[in-house]
């Protein structure tokens, strides 16, 4: 059997030629791995943690919580650990086991608690989460904003000239993307009008002709200082501290499914599939591994109607210290990719382009600029891109080179 080879400046030039194109629409789907993103060393309080260490940090103020009365919760959590295992013990798996032993408790006990003592435990988690991911408290501290990522993807998003406004849709919470456009002063728009207390108008985000110049941004997951108002029957946006544990999250468990098709989430996801449903439309992801049925769902069935829309996947698969890489041939990513060939998944080390599985590998000298996103670290190399900081860096080099061009 032959192996299959893909040149990564042949297809990072195609995205070069996408992107620098007033003539598509163009759409990000950005996940938890972009809040990970570093510009620098040095800049950690600007990143939410990865799932392993937001579960450590979960479980720590768990236990700082019951230290003033029988450590209860702490024994409930080690013990769901051992039923859980070490490969399954993350903060989904955790919430998901809390919710369903709630559910089924009764009047009886579990892990030596009862039904509201799981509530609480609930509760504290999502508090906890909450906590975690509001790295916007930073946000005074010198130099946050401009060492921030997203800061540097704003600039790119307000100085691409396009005749369609970009739409980004994120599964985050964080409020580091709104950071990101405020601080270089890019209108936006993200669902919600009014300025005594904004609301979510389902109808202006189903209007894809609403605010037409503005650049849009649909947290399809929710957004820290969401909460509904069951007095008025709409979701408002508030400061975080105001709404305390009163907010509608799609928290990471069993339930986000369900949660995910409520309103105010199914205008936001009928958004994404309205938009993959246009003509010349390109969707590229990052920080996202296809982990959310809901959200793959949305996906799939709108390239089903759309014989012009594409999907690049820019897939951060490597793990166990750089060692190795999660994009396999028979990977469930790879399958979604060999049955929709309307989807190209790159990862750092393969790819799937039209349906076929290959590595990377360059056919000619590296210059300075493959430097930008192909990492020549040995025989095969590794595409950078899926870094979300270095997929930035590329996107800001085509700024400074367009500036090179008038001169």
């Amino acid at each position: 059997m032959n192996e299959i080879y893909y040149n990564p400046q042949e297809y990072v030039r195609q995205l070069q030629s996408v992107l620098i194109s007033d003539k598509k629409k163009i759409g990000f789907l950005f996940g938890a791995g972009t809040s990970l993103a570093l510009k620098k060393e040095g800049s950690a309080k600007s990143k939410v943690p990865a799932i392993k260490e937001l579960t450590e940090f979960i479980v720590n103020k768990i236990s700082e919580v019951e230290n003033e009365r029988p450590n209860k919760y702490k024994t409930a959590l080690e013990a769901i650990k051992i039923e859980l295992g070490n490969e399954k013990w993350n903060i989904e798996y955790v919430l998901s086991n809390i919710i369903q032993k709630k559910e089924i408790i009764g009047e009886g006990t579990l892990n030596e608690l009862n039904k509201s003592e799981f509530e609480e435990l609930e509760k504290q988690i999502k508090k906890a989460i909450k906590e975690k991911v509001s790295v916007h408290n930073n946000k005074d501290e010198e130099g946050f904003l401009d060492n921030l990522v997203h800061t540097d993807f704003a600039e790119w998003v307000g100085r691409a000239d396009r005749k369609n406004p970009i739409e980004i849709f994120t599964t985050n919470y964080d409020f580091l993307l709104e950071m990101g456009l405020e601080h270089k002063n890019i209108p936006y728009y993200d669902g919600f009008v009014g300025g005594f207390e904004p609301f979510f108008d389902a109808l202006s985000v189903e209007n894809p002709k609403f605010s037409p110049h503005c650049t849009k941004l649909w947290k399809i997951h929710g957004s820290l200082g969401w909460s509904f108002d069951k007095n008025r029957e709409k979701v408002l946006r508030k400061s975080p501290k105001e709404i305390e544990d009163k907010d509608i999250l799609v928290y990471p468990s069993i339930l986000k499914y369900s949660e995910a098709k409520k309103f105010p989430y199914i205008s936001l996801t009928d958004r994404l599939s309205n938009f993959l449903k246009q003509d010349d439309t390109v969707l590229f992801v990052c920080g996202y591994s296809f982990g959310d049925a809901h959200i793959n769902e949305v996906i799939l069935s709108a390239l089903k109607t759309n014989t012009t829309a594409h999907v690049y996947v820019l897939y951060y698969d490597e793990y166990d210290n750089k060692k190795k890489y999660s994009l396999q041939n028979a990977s469930t990513l790879s399958k979604i990719a060999k049955e929709t060939k309307k989807i190209s998944v790159y990862g750092m080390r393969s790819a799937v382009i039209g349906g076929v599985f290959g590595d990377w590998k360059l056919k000619n000298e590296p210059d300075e600029e493959v430097n930008l996103y192909f990492d020549e670290q040995d025989s095969k190399g590794c595409l950078v891109l899926p870094d979300f900081a270095k997929f930035v860096k590329f996107l800001t080099s085509m700024i400074m080179n367009s500036n090179e061009d008038l001169k």
